[in-house]
């Protein structure tokens, strides 16, 4: 059983990206806005490897896709 904690600090990290607070909240700034009809997975600010780590994690509705689907979110920009 899989009892680690998935969240955005987390899933930062198996992207192989800074965690910390800061670093999360300026790759958002500098990220968004994605459209919000666009995969996350199709974001032209993830590697190929981190892309298909969120395609899989969405794909299989695994422990992480809720927090894929709020960095999602974060990304998103309003609706137009």
């Amino acid at each position: 059983m899989d009892l680690s904690t998935h969240n955005m600090t987390n899933l930062f990290n198996q992207l192989g990206l800074p965690s910390d607070e800061t670093s999360i909240q300026q790759f958002i700034k500098d990220n968004a806005p994605i459209p919000a009809d666009q995969p996350i997975y199709e974001a032209s600010c993830f590697t190929d490897v981190q892309a298909a780590f969120l395609a899989q994690g969405l794909d299989e509705d695994s422990d992480w896709s809720e927090v894929i689907d709020t960095l999602h979110s974060a990304l998103s920009g309003p609706a137009k």
